[in-house]
């Protein structure tokens, strides 16, 4: 049986009697209501109740909590309108007391649907379904269907059976609501093919979280908050990210600073995944290249032993983590603990960064000639004649370039009529176009790296370098794993931390350029 969910609106509350009465549904309005099998909206006179008496009253749809049931329902132009009894059980009593005090805002049906069909917008129009049951919800979906009255008694009834004065006073004072004519069904239901669906009882959680809104809940559920865990439970993950945040009346939003995370120098090589296990990655290495030669009829084949070893590169830890007051995370805007996980995440990228293109360096070799477009030319023939591939990338450091190879040099170089050699908003020269306003270009046919990570090589010397993109391939592990916890002295510890590793296959294809 394919049963449908719908929840209902507000309440208002009066302390007369022991009913509550109102709106369950809206009919023939076109209202669109969340359902836990989608969006639904209900024609006129679609839902059926057969038996107002049989309807029962529940808890959050959980059938192991009745608090009440149907004594009448009346079908309107706008709706199905119903009144109930609860029960005079602690369960019943419960409920009422949280309706009265706003604790349970709505009215939900559970409908067994029996025709609908898709519309062109994506919701679904219900045209025959039949009422199973009736609950008290927290969070309301249908804006139009309210709780119009709660009226709890102050006098109770000697029997169930028998008319007494409340019950008389509640017939004189409440407006008759007649209810809807007993329909037999049991032939229909026979016939017809049932369609079986989960009950549905999780509450509707808003997982649409960022991670400083994630990281609030994460501490706030070590505290006992219940919502805070409903939260993490529905995210059902292990471990996540926190940040530090600030008190929006005290402080602006509007935050002095640069957070970069993009990483040149690895986006212009070869990317890999880190293998799940092991802190060393092994590259398969030839040794002396196979020969074949020009052999005489009858004669011995040309012939060298190929020696296969294995390149071993070690897989390094990036972290950073910050220390920060208990009171200004909790008591901060989350967008402020966002923040400051960006801001460590652009940390890790361009530590991770310069650390590839420091490894580059370092093991590179030198190609050098009398100018700056000569000089690339080298490097050029230099990196092919090592790996048969023609290089693709020049990187370069902002400023502070050896022999003045960096960003700034390239935009600033001349030729003799002191015309721009790279940046000329209309190239007069073939060395190459660098796109004015920015550090996109080409240079002698490479694509242009500007990388403000980069520091050069371990004696920090800014060489520019030539190379081709699969010279070298950068391994990182898939996800970065951010921990918070409560330390002793009330505040908290913030961390971030992802595995590395550079393969450096072709060190000499990297040509570090001088200008001799």
């Amino acid at each position: 049986m394919e049963t449908l969910y719908i929840e209902a609106s507000s309440i208002e509350c009066s302390e007369e009697r022991r009913e509550i009465s109102g709106k369950i549904v809206p009919m023939g309005t076109g209202e669109i209501g969340s359902t836990n099998l989608g969006q639904y909206t209900f024609a006129a006179n679609s839902i059926e109740i057969a038996d107002p008496s049989k309807i029962r009253l529940l808890s959050q749809h959980n059938l192991q909590k009745p608090i009440g049931k149907m004594i009448s329902s009346e079908t309107r132009p706008d709706g199905i309108y119903a009144v109930f009894r609860l029960s005079r059980s602690t369960a019943g009593s419960d409920a009422l007391i949280m309706a009265q005090e706003g604790l349970v805002t709505g009215l939900s049906i559970g409908a067994e649907i029996i025709a609908s069909k898709p519309s062109k917008d994506g919701y679904t129009v219900v045209s025959q379904a039949k009422l199973k049951e009736v609950s008290l919800v927290t969070v309301p979906a249908f804006a139009s269907a309210e709780i119009l009255e709660i009226a709890a008694e102050e006098v109770i009834p000697v029997e169930e059976n028998q008319t007494t004065e409340s019950e008389t006073a509640v017939e004189e004072t409440t407006p008759a609501v007649e209810a809807t004519p007993s329909v037999e069904a049991a032939s229909v239901e026979a016939a017809r093919p049932t369609v079986s669906a989960s009950y549905f009882t999780a509450p509707r959680i808003d997982t649409n979280v960022t991670a400083g809104q994630y990281a609030k809940a994460q501490i706030l559920a070590a505290r006992g908050d219940s919502d805070a865990r409903d939260l993490i439970a529905a995210l059902q993950v292990a471990t996540v990210a926190e940040n530090t945040g600030m008190v929006p009346p005290v402080y602006l939003k509007d935050i002095i600073g640069i957070i970069d995370s993009s990483r040149p120098f690895i986006d212009s090589i070869e990317r890999a995944a880190l293998p799940a296990y092991g802190m060393k990655v092994f590259t398969p290495k030839l040794g002396a290249q196979a020969i074949v030669g020009l052999t005489a009829e009858g004669a011995e084949y040309a012939s060298q032993d190929t020696a296969v070893t294995f390149q071993e590169d070690t897989v390094v830890k990036f972290a950073g983590a910050g220390v920060l007051d208990e009171e200004l995370v909790l008591r901060s805007d989350p967008s402020f603990l966002d923040l400051y996980l960006r801001e460590l995440a652009a940390s890790y990228a361009q530590k991770t960064d310069n650390y590839a293109a420091k490894i580059a360096a370092e093991a590179a070799a030198g190609s050098s000639s009398s100018t700056i477009y000569k000089s690339i030319a080298a490097g050029i023939s230099d990196a092919y004649g090592v790996m048969r591939a023609t290089p693709n990338n020049l990187l370069v450091a902002t400023t502070g370039g050896e022999d003045g190879i960096d960003f700034a040099g390239l935009l600033g170089a001349v030729d003799g009529s002191n015309r721009p050699l790279f940046a000329a908003a209309a190239s007069q020269n073939a060395a190459g176009l660098i796109t004015q306003g920015s550090t996109n270009g080409t240079v002698a046919g490479l694509n242009l790296v500007v990388d403000a990570n980069y520091t050069g090589d371990n004696a920090n010397a800014k060489h520019a370098l030539v190379y081709p993109t699969n010279a070298m391939r950068f391994h990182e592990s898939g996800t970065l794993q951010v921990r918070s916890n409560i330390v002793a002295n009330g505040q908290l510890e913030i961390g971030i931390s992802g595995f590395v590793c550079v393969v450096n296959r072709y060190p000499a294809a990297f040509r570090k350029l001088n200008v001799a």
